[in-house]
């Protein structure tokens, strides 16, 4: 009887641990399902401060002004969804990354969202647990030569040196382009896009390869920007846009439709200095629904009726930001091409309908 006991006692207590066990395990699992139900929306507004990931400095895209302000085409999108979520476009801080450093940075929680020249692949959008909100800028990779050296198209480059910054598209870019064309070539491989260029200018490689939007960055900051060239023919296709962790939905509804209504504004010719004017006299529904005045879009957002004003009055519609950085107004003087609206001549940019 009495082995019995003893036996009956240890199963008791076994029983009782493993009851333990459990239920400590279900109170663990309950405080982490309840910090992953906690979102990035959420996050943010309790922060009260929007954490944005930009490049290292690439003129016209993200780079600080004379005065330290991180400025540029894609730091608009971060100032943007500032504006949208907390009300202030100047509630943002940017991280510098390089390329092997951004997705990282955004899979940990370092930044809030990532507009930092990306471009929308499958690989990247089906196994590194992230999503693309869409496509701010629609580029493709470009090579650029001193023109010294006579060189016109790709084809002329067989043997060449060609620098390129580690751990893009654009390295493996390169590789099956000179492979389908059956040219050689010498891979002469930089960290960041800046010492690549720098490359180029100190005649340590004979060609420089990244997006062609990029080239016409970096070539505005090399002492004599008239003495290179980007060749004709672009070898990729590069749809850039803002990134954000995937699993949260509202985050990256947030994202996309602060980008939409950017170009939704200048389809609409809305624009900061009119959009005051306009929310006061249009009879137009979806101006008046994107604008707060009529429907209730805010609210499947997570954010209040004005979120898309404050938008556009902070920091202006896509036109005026493309042509503030990268446009007419800037020191690139790039040309809107692919990037132009829909109802241009070659324009790709199409803003969802706001219904």
């Amino acid at each position: 009887m009495r082995k019995l006991f003893v036996m009956t006692a240890v199963v008791a207590t076994a029983m009782a641990l493993l009851v333990g066990c459990v239920q400590n395990t279900t109170v663990a699992d309950d405080t982490e399902n309840a910090s992953a139900a906690v979102g990035t929306l959420e996050i943010v507004k309790q922060r009260g401060t929007l954490v944005g990931g930009v490049t290292t400095g690439i003129p016209g895209y993200s780079a600080p002004d004379a005065d330290g302000n991180w400025a540029g085409f894609d730091v608009d999108v971060i100032r943007a969804v500032a504006a949208a979520v907390l009300g202030d476009s100047e509630k943002a801080s940017y991280r510098p990354l390089t390329a092997k450093e951004r997705f990282t940075a955004l899979q940990t929680g370092e930044i809030d969202v990532l507009s930092r020249v990306s471009t929308w692949t499958t690989v990247r959008d089906t196994t590194l647990g992230l999503n693309f909100a869409g496509i701010s800028f629609y580029d493709g990779q470009a090579i650029m030569v001193p023109k010294s050296g006579g060189v016109t198209s790709i084809s002329e480059l067989d043997g060449a040196a060609i620098a390129v910054q580690a751990g893009t598209t654009t390295e493996l870019n390169l590789g099956d382009y000179f492979r389908t064309n059956g040219l050689e070539y010498e891979q002469v491989v930089f960290e960041q896009n800046e010492q690549a260029a720098a490359a180029l200018e100190a005649g340590r490689a004979d060609a420089f390869t990244s997006d062609a939007s990029q080239l016409y960055a970096l070539r505005s900051k090399m002492a004599n920007p008239e003495e290179y060239l980007l060749l004709p023919r672009l070898i990729s296709k590069e749809p850039l846009g803002p990134v954000v962790r995937e699993g949260d939905d509202q985050w990256m509804d947030v994202v996309r439709w602060t980008l939409n209504a950017m170009i939704a504004a200048e389809e609409f010719g809305i624009t900061s200095a009119n959009v005051d004017e306009i929310k006061s006299t249009t009879n137009n529904p979806e101006i008046k629904r994107i604008l707060g005045l009529e429907g209730s879009l805010g609210e499947g957002l997570g954010l209040d009726k004005d979120w898309a004003y404050r938008v556009i009055k902070q920091v202006g519609n896509y036109g005026e930001s493309f042509r503030r950085h990268l446009g007419a107004d800037s020191p690139l003087g790039m040309e809107r091409g692919m990037n132009a609206l829909w109802t241009d001549e070659g324009g790709m940019q199409y803003a969802l309908p706001f219904r």
